[in-house]
């Protein structure tokens, strides 16, 4: 499927051929795009495979100063108001893609990634500060594998990346395959494989330019588990207000929109407020 592959290298150089290598076996289709990207001073190559016309399909991102670069894969859903802010604000970008997001970082830092609605992973380079920032979605649903060998640290959307250049990693993680028939999964950020792993959910690890990995989080769970416990009517009450404000965030792409209708609670509730006039959304 699409998505992104590198390689932090320790000695600093690039390395571009394997980066080659893992892009090649992201791309399943004719119409994937790809490209690639390497920042020497960084010591950072990184590769991409997307959608034609998706919402990554404008990568690499970079700011007006050419000093911030942005690699993403997946889908972010965003309040059009707070989009438009940046324009206000003079940043220049194009609309319906990922390319505001390095403005969105440009304004608030790294505190960004709090703001995002999605299932997403990226790379972030910041040449003004000498580093770079590894993410992913709250929960991890957007996968980043990743290998941390004597030579670099790797990391792919597909373990398969990882295989394909790294031939000592095909072999099976025994815990990992005992929790898959035992438990359905395997647990604690394993995979199946022996060596690699996966970067948790919320995860903004921070890679300075000769120094180690700074593994941080810009997300913990009990944040939104602990909150106050509401009355039945101020529930519904939120509920409403905020299924009215955010549904319209995920109907402004480039795309024909279409619902697969179960004819469950969740179903009527998107046509009840779809901004769609009637007769115009498909449904099968």
């Amino acid at each position: 499927m699409p998505g992104i592959v590198g390689k932090f290298n320790y000695n600093r150089s690039e390395d571009v051929s394997a980066i080659s290598v893992m892009v090649n076996s992201l791309k399943h289709e004719v119409f994937h795009t790809s490209g690639a990207y390497a920042n020497k001073h960084l010591g950072v190559s990184v590769g991409w495979a997307c959608l034609q016309g998706s919402f990554s399909d404008c990568l690499p991102v970079w700011n007006e100063d050419k000093n911030v670069c942005l690699i993403i894969t997946g889908e972010i859903f965003a309040d059009s108001n707070g989009i438009e802010s940046l324009a206000s604000n003079g940043h220049r970008f194009k609309s319906g893609d990922a390319s505001y997001l390095v403005h969105l970082y440009e304004e608030m830092g790294p505190a960004f990634l709090e703001q995002l609605n999605g299932w997403f992973s990226g790379l972030l380079m910041d040449l003004r500060e000498n580093k770079a920032i590894l993410f992913n979605d709250r929960y991890g649903m957007n996968r980043i594998y990743f290998h941390d060998a004597p030579d670099g640290f790797y990391f792919a959307s597909e373990a398969k990346a990882l295989l394909k250049i790294l031939p000592s990693l095909r072999h099976l993680d025994y815990a990992g395959l005992g929790e898959l028939f035992s438990c359905g999964c395997v647990l604690q950020n394993r995979t199946l494989f022996s060596g690699v792993h996966l970067v948790p959910g919320g995860s903004a690890w921070v890679f300075p330019r000769n120094q180690p990995v700074q593994k941080k989080s810009y997300f913990n769970i009990e944040s939104w588990e602990q909150q106050p416990q509401l009355k039945s009517e101020e529930y519904y009450e939120k509920l409403q207000a905020t299924w009215t404000r955010i549904l319209p965030w995920y109907y402004p792409g480039k795309g024909n929109i279409g619902l697969s209708l179960t004819g469950g609670l969740d179903s009527r509730m998107i046509l009840a407020h779809a901004p769609c006039a009637p007769g115009t959304l498909p449904c099968r």
